[in-house]
């Protein structure tokens, strides 16, 4: 990131050198470096759903909660406008009596683009975090997942969760725009909590920032919080881009626009605008958090 000839005596301390060199430097990639098989599934997924189209990206999520082994159920609701949408569930891991831990995330999209960023990206990340959570459970909670229909038509999916008496989970976890850059940014009541400082660690170990606070942008963590419900959110942007989006939302002009607002909802929002490498390093740091802050749960 010379061509003398040696004695082999010498020849051979350098070649030692050199190999102990190379463990070394190998042991420091793979504390630091995201795995090729998380980035290369993490980005398949997404490029599924970006491909599936406006209306059929239950069908990629479906087929890979099936290839996880995972029983999932299709969740209809209604609204009072006659908008009609389906939610997808799925246990993942944990003891039945345990208390229930939600990731969830939206699969809709606008009509226009492939909704890749906005929001195949944070979809893709939910199932990321049901596989390694499939694969080590957690001490003292019980994990699902939830993929959220029609949040682009006012956050109706998760609203219809709350509304048809679902469980209500000890934590929901929300993940909305996940697609690239430096900062772990968390939507969080509460910014003391154990889960922010379990975050702060975390994002260390990952080589990325985070950004916590109760400033952040509408997402499906809000009804959860509206009903009462603890829920938190995350998003992979870069570390400018937060002031911007928060001035955005406010309807203040800035002299430069985020590359979210961008890209999300546009013409732009394709799989080209993902760095997946930067996101295998975010779910590695919401992975970690979560392992130590359920660890200290009593």
């Amino acid at each position: 990131m010379r061509s003398q000839k040696l004695s082999p005596i010498v020849t051979t301390v350098v070649t030692s050198l050199l190999l102990l060199s190379m463990a070394g430097a190998s042991a420091r990639e793979t504390a630091s470096a995201p795995t090729a098989v998380t980035t290369g599934s993490w980005l398949g997924d997404v490029r599924s759903l970006s491909e599936a189209g406006v209306g059929n990206r239950r069908a990629p999520i479906e087929k890979r909660l099936d290839g996880l082994g995972l029983k999932w159920k299709a969740v209809a609701f209604e609204t009072a406008k006659k908008q009609q949408g389906q939610n997808l569930i799925a246990e993942v891991s944990g003891a039945a009596a345990a208390p229930l831990l939600l990731f969830g995330a939206h699969f809709d999209q606008v009509d226009e683009g492939r909704g890749a960023t906005d929001n195949a990206s944070g979809s893709a990340t939910v199932l990321a975090l049901a596989e390694r959570f499939k694969h080590k459970p957690l001490a003292h909670h019980r994990v699902a997942v939830a993929f959220w229909d029609l949040e682009e038509a006012g956050l109706l999916g998760s609203s219809a969760y709350i509304a048809q008496g679902s469980e209500k989970p000890a934590l929901y976890v929300n993940f909305d725009v996940f697609g690239w850059g430096d900062t772990l940014w968390m939507m969080t009541p509460d910014a003391d909590s154990a889960l922010v400082g379990a975050s702060r660690d975390a994002v260390k170990a990952s080589g990325l920032q985070l950004s916590a606070g109760r400033e952040y942008p509408p997402s499906d963590h809000l009804p959860f919080i509206k009903a009462g419900w603890p829920a938190v959110s995350y998003s992979l942007i870069g570390n400018e881009e937060v002031p911007l989006i928060l001035s955005f939302f406010k309807g203040e002009k800035t002299a430069t626009q985020a590359k979210v607002i961008k890209v999300i909802h546009s013409s732009n929002d394709t799989v080209e605008q993902i760095d997946a490498a930067a996101t295998a390093r975010g779910v590695d740091a919401v992975e970690r958090a979560i392992r130590q802050w359920d660890a200290a749960q009593n």
